[in-house]
């Protein structure tokens, strides 16, 4: 059993914090959250000293590609073709099983750092993610990445689905497949039939660009939003990554069938994709995630960098300085995403919840003085101010220093042979 005491508790409702105590037992769930004077004396194995940080639920980065750590500062400062068909596409053809293992625990040392303890991932080499993941005891969910141009893809993500959502297990998944513009109408109706199958949400990249909009209405005659829900993809749920340019009928859509919007702003900024219009899917009830997608679109794996882009976009967006308030901000990167991700016992602190909890000090020049703890949180903290990550009551960072199996030098030395190897080989190709 654990103790945290001298802590700074985010509420269940996420709208301010209270002093007091949280108390883990060995499974790592959350036995109860205490203001001070309440707490109940335990026999604790461990007790942790939170000296005054605030402690709220781990961020939930609703949208990423983990393994693209190998394209960070590699695919920048190009066009969106000349990025995915010159840079990006040549260099994933390359990827091994082996690589993408060493890949996405480097990407792991980086949301323990900034106080991830989730992440809603799609990419290739599935398995090898999900060694990765296990072995650094962190939590995911897979998200199936489907593409006409696959072998049998329904079968994989059929399997995906199978394999990753044992109870207890860390990894869970659910069903995906990549765009409308990478998948056959065959493939999106036998994803429709599995999804009726499995009773299951749904998600995909949507409506990120306005060509991709433009050229879906082409070929199909209406929308991706509403071709995908005119085939039942929507019929048990789910929701989108990114949905930047929607019509009114795609928002009437996701506000009737309850889908999510996962908005990546660091990475649409980049790929000069737009701003979604993310108070305009609050003020229609549509709930909204965040994700920072994949490290060679933004470049960074950062959720304070994400909550203070969504936040300060809207406003601009809008012309309205109110907009998008910092309350609103925090529960979409912590609560709001991990229902997004069907993490259903992660999204706040309270009774029978996982401690994936995150300490952010105050202790630092940019919190001082002292003031709003949310609007600080959103609008001035940084990686710099974690100090502790915990995924099912277990301490994976702490002050510099990580606890996931492995020597970080190692993780290092073999990315960086990872990359070499690639730029190698797509030099001599050219």
């Amino acid at each position: 059993m654990t103790r945290i005491y001298n802590a700074n508790v985010l509420a269940p409702d996420a709208s301010s914090f209270f002093f007091g105590e949280i108390h883990v037992d060995d499974e790592g769930r959350i036995l109860g959250a205490y203001p001070a004077p309440d707490a109940p004396e335990i026999e604790a194995d461990e007790e942790i000293d939170a000296d005054f940080a605030f402690v709220l639920p781990g961020f939930k980065n609703a949208h990423t590609h983990s393994a693209m750590t190998f394209l960070r500062s590699r695919a920048d400062d190009e066009s969106l073709s000349d990025w995915l068909h010159k840079t990006v596409f040549p260099r994933e053809a390359l990827l091994t099983d082996e690589d993408v293992y060493w890949l996405t625990r480097l990407a792991i040392l980086e949301y323990l750092r900034g106080g991830t303890t989730a992440v809603f991932d799609m990419y290739f080499h599935t398995d090898a993610f999900a060694r990765a993941c296990r072995d650094s005891g962190f939590r995911a969910v897979l998200c199936g990445s489907a593409t006409a141009f696959e072998k049998d893809p329904i079968a994989c993500v059929r399997a995906l689905y199978e394999d990753n959502n044992r109870e207890g297990d860390l990894l869970s998944a659910v069903l995906g497949f990549h765009a409308e513009y990478t998948a056959s109408e065959e493939l999106l109706r036998e994803l429709s039939s599995l999804a009726h199958e499995k009773r299951a949400p749904v998600f995909m990249h949507v409506s990120e660009t306005e060509d991709e909009v433009k050229e879906c209405v082409a070929r199909h005659g209406v929308t991706p939003v509403v071709y995908f829900d005119s085939l039942g993809l929507f019929d048990f749920g789910g929701g989108g990554f990114h949905c930047v340019h929607f019509s009114e009928e795609d928002k009437e859509i996701f506000r009737t069938k309850g889908l999510f919007v996962v908005s990546c702003p660091a990475s649409n900024l980049k790929l000069a994709s737009g701003v979604a219009p993310l108070c305009d899917y609050l003020d229609r009830s549509i709930p909204v995630a965040l994700g920072t997608d994949g490290p060679a679109s933004n470049n960074a794996l950062d959720f304070f960098r994400e909550m203070y882009l969504a936040t300060t976009l809207q406003k601009m967006k809008t012309n309205n300085a109110a907009a998008f308030p910092a309350e609103e901000v925090l529960k979409s990167a912590t609560g709001v995403g991990a229902r997004a991700m069907g993490l259903f016992d992660c999204d706040c602190i309270a009774p029978g919840k996982w401690a994936d909890l995150v300490f952010v000090s105050a202790d630092a020049p940019n919190l001082n003085p002292r003031a709003d703890a949310i609007k600080s949180l959103v609008y001035s903290a940084g990686v710099q101010n974690v100090t502790r990550t915990m995924i099912a009551g277990r301490t994976l960072y702490h002050e510099g220093e990580y606890f996931v199996g492995e020597d970080v030098r190692t993780i290092y030395e073999n990315c960086q042979e990872i990359t070499e190897r690639i730029e190698n080989e797509i030099a001599q190709k050219a």
